[in-house]
């Protein structure tokens, strides 16, 4: 008779709880959403106050009235200024009204942009309710990103009608050949702002918690 004791069945790991009952993976979400939401905002009042060397106050009325009439003027609400230089050929800050999204695109369709934010928002939430567990503590910290950098440019957006931009990596950078794309020879045209780079950092962590996901 063989001796079953020998050899005990392996232990069957149980299944993570659900983030959302757990105190610390909320700590983690909102800690990150809250840390992400006070430096955007903070950085653009700086920016906006000391980059053109006199403080620039958005007039939500002139962004509106600018916008109705064509939101590719909107930047004439800002004084002309020279780039504050951070890095030489890396970083310059110069400030930006952008009325639409990211890189620039949608301009004039801020209340697309709006509701679009408010569902981004929401599915957040939703994803850290229904598709984290206790234990994937870098999504928390991926979607508190989200949500501090959704929450930063949907303030802007409510407030003056525009999001503030100033952050102008690889500044002057070209395309080798004279090649272009968008109609510009420089390989990142684009200003943006903390939030951008927190949404753009969250965005990366979610693929990759999704991608090990579907993996496993």
């Amino acid at each position: 008779m063989s001796d079953t004791s020998a050899n005990p069945p392996a232990a069957t790991a149980l299944p993570a709880p659900p983030a959302w009952k757990s105190r610390r993976a909320w700590m983690v979400l909102l800690i990150t959403a809250i840390l992400s939401l006070v430096t955007d905002l903070g950085s653009k009042s700086l920016a906006f106050r000391h980059v053109a060397g006199t403080p620039v106050h958005i007039d939500r009325a002139a962004v509106l009235d600018t916008a109705r009439k064509d939101p590719r003027l909107i930047n004439t609400l800002v004084p002309n200024h020279e780039p504050v230089v951070v890095i030489p050929k890396l970083l310059h800050f110069t400030l930006v009204l952008n009325p639409g999204a990211v890189f620039g695109t949608g301009p004039g369709k801020r209340w697309f942009f709006v509701g679009f934010t408010i569902v981004a928002l929401g599915f957040g939430f939703f994803m850290f309710a229904r598709w984290c567990t206790t234990r994937d503590g870098w999504a928390h910290l991926g979607i508190g990103l989200l949500l501090g950098g959704g929450i930063g440019n949907l303030y802007d957006r409510l407030v003056f009608a525009c999001v503030r931009d100033f952050l102008h990596p690889l500044p002057g950078w070209r395309w080798p050949g004279g090649f272009t794309f968008r109609g510009t020879a420089e390989i990142w045209p684009y200003v943006s702002n903390v939030a951008d780079a927190q949404l753009l950092v969250g965005i990366g962590i979610l693929l990759v918690f999704l991608w090990k996901k579907d993996h496993a």
